[in-house]
């Protein structure tokens, strides 16, 4: 009997001892840490930095318009020219665009012929990118405006100056397929300030161009 009540009282104080004898450990898990990749999403740089640049080629038809000074009018016709142009985006709604063209404007009278450069700054209304819905979005309209300069060469009159200033207002829609190409159907409403033309005074080149064309990004 006594050696059961002695193993029992050894057991006792075993027992709490090697509980003693275990250090506790608690495990602090930490949580992981956040994904960028919604903020990536969600920043209004997401496809400007995926696809920064890009660079593209425009069909323009242009109307020029008549004029006349209350002595000589003439007669605006239409023509045709083609374009290139470099753009950055600087955000997913925002890019800036320079673009050279050879102008060709004819008259009943006489005729212009000249190299216009231009810098433009264009607004996309894309989806909120909050959403970022316009990942996927493929009809992009957009509106802008530019200025440039043209220097220029007449058939049929003589000018004063041979480099003019002109300002652009754009608006046109761009059906992205995917986000390396798109094709871009436009409108620019085009100003040239006078060249001061000797047979007609103040009178100012004008046109209405329909374009047309694809932009590569990279």
């Amino acid at each position: 009997m006594k050696k059961y009540l002695l193993f029992a009282l050894c057991s006792l104080l075993f027992v709490p001892q090697a509980q003693a004898a275990i250090p506790y450990r608690a495990e602090q898990v930490s949580p992981p840490p956040p994904s960028d990749e919604g903020e990536a999403k969600n920043d209004p740089e997401a496809l400007a930095r995926l696809r920064r640049y890009y660079v593209g080629g425009m069909y323009n038809m242009s109307f020029w318009q008549d004029g006349s000074d209350g002595k000589m009018s003439v007669a605006g016709k239409n023509d045709s020219s083609f374009e290139a142009m470099v753009g950055v985006r600087v955000y997913d709604t925002f890019r800036l665009e320079a673009n050279y063209y050879r102008t060709s404007a004819q008259w009943d009278a006489f005729s212009l012929s000249g190299n216009t450069v231009f810098l433009n700054a264009l607004f996309d209304a894309r989806i909120d990118s909050l959403y970022r819905l316009f990942r996927r979005q493929r009809l992009v309209p957009y509106v802008g405006f530019g200025a440039g300069a043209s220097w220029n060469s007449v058939s049929g009159a003589t000018i004063d100056h041979t480099l003019s200033p002109s300002v652009a207002a754009l608006a046109g829609l761009g059906i992205e397929l995917g986000d390396r190409c798109a094709i871009d159907f436009g409108y620019r409403y085009f100003y040239m300030f006078s060249p001061k033309f000797d047979v007609i005074s103040n009178f100012a080149p004008v046109s209405h161009q329909l374009r047309a064309g694809v932009r590569f990004s990279f």
